[in-house]
């Protein structure tokens, strides 16, 4: 008991010297030990580099993870697990997700039907996406991400940890640079000795006592301030060590930063390859949207191919508006002509359109202003 007693009291005395030593330094009562330009630069550098890699990690999981309730729900269970030394069960992805309810909607509405056909494929293939979405964000994960919290939850909090002991350690020194400072002045001020003849004995004697027992404050007082040179220059070296393995943190990170980028590549590249899937099985979709989703193919015909068709020679000399049976249409979405003999399209737009013989009732004859050409029936609405 007798020892914590001691050890409380001695940490008490520490940490009372070393306020009254930052409150002086504040108000410009006391000197400070600055350290060398470089050793500064490294500690901004260190600084600049937890202060960058907080906001990449964070804006990172944002990305994988958009909504942040279910980021912060997805960190707590997979805290949880791993206190519990168990595996997290795979999370569904907002991706599989949609593929399992438009799935689901294709059901009610029947596989039979265009709308509830097209459902089914595209679901598939969100379904497909979530899978490919969920192994980019594992190795993501793995690679990039983990790398990152690495430094911020080790090699981080070990370069805080010794920065705060060395200012504790500065304070300190200075602290004891003060002691000396004030024990000379004492010394000096004691070491004055008054005459003999115009003082009397006893006050001579205690002015030469005194000035001995500052003698003995100064060499002890000289004796602490070494110490504490000594202890503040080995815990410098030690944080400048762990400031300058900054340097390989970059590196690592750096190689960290090319695997994400390659992950990204690879997550997007498979996207992009079933998206083109899945927009060659729409086209084969018999009254689909998804006919002209590649201008440079030209779309399939559903009529047979004739010189003497006069849909296929339509141009806007040869072809012109009855004198009756004529409807206005607004156009549902946007369309891109395939050829000359079709009329391009906007959504919102009201057009003129009608019906020649022999035409595919697919499609009828659209007119605005001085131009005409072919226009698919499923991107208009009728109007009376």
């Amino acid at each position: 008991m007798d020892f914590n007693v001691k050890k409380l009291a001695t940490e008490a005395g520490l940490f009372l010297t070393r306020a009254v030593q930052f409150t002086e330094e504040k108000l410009w009562q006391s000197e400070k030990t600055n350290l060398d330009p470089d050793f500064e630069n490294l500690m901004v550098r260190a600084d600049s580099t937890k202060h960058w890699t907080e906001k990449i990690l964070r804006q990172t999981e944002i990305l994988l993870q958009p909504n942040p309730i279910d980021h912060t729900g997805a960190r707590i269970e997979e805290f949880l697990y791993e206190k519990l030394d168990m595996k997290a069960p795979s999370r569904v992805t907002n991706t599989e997700l949609l593929g399992q309810h438009m799935e689901d909607a294709a059901k009610e509405f029947g596989f039979e039907s265009p709308y509830g056909s097209t459902l089914v494929k595209v679901g598939e293939y969100e379904r497909r996406l979530g899978v490919v979405e969920k192994d980019f964000i594992q190795t993501a994960d793995i690679s990039f991400l983990s790398p990152l919290r690495n430094f911020l939850e080790g090699d981080w909090r070990i370069i805080s940890k010794e920065r705060r002991l060395l200012e504790n350690l500065r304070l300190d020194l200075d602290a004891c640079k003060t002691r000396v400072k004030k024990a000379k002045a004492a010394e000096a001020k004691a070491a004055v000795v008054p005459d003999f003849q115009e003082t009397r004995p006893r006050n001579y004697v205690l002015s030469a006592s005194a000035s001995a027992l500052w003698t003995e404050e100064v060499e002890k007082a000289e004796q602490e301030l070494r110490t504490a040179q000594k202890e503040f220059d080995r815990q410098a070296e030690v944080t400048r060590l762990l400031l300058e393995g900054i340097s390989s943190t970059h590196v690592n990170h750096l190689r960290c930063l090319h695997e994400f980028v390659e992950a990204q590549a690879a997550y997007y590249k498979q996207c992009h390859l079933h998206m083109q899937e899945l927009q060659e099985e729409l086209r084969r979709v018999p009254g689909g949207f998804g006919r002209n989703s590649n201008q440079n193919e030209p779309p399939p015909s559903s009529e047979p191919e004739s010189a003497s068709s006069p849909v296929e020679t339509l141009t806007i000399e040869e072809v012109q508006a009855p004198a009756s049976g004529t409807r206005k249409a607004k156009v549902l979405y946007d369309y891109d002509a395939a050829d000359c003999s079709e009329l391009s399209l906007l959504a919102d737009e009201i057009i003129t359109v009608y019906t020649m013989p022999g035409m595919d009732s697919d499609w009828l004859v659209g007119e605005r202003g001085n131009q005409r050409g072919k226009v698919p029936v499923t991107y208009l609405e009728l109007l009376s």
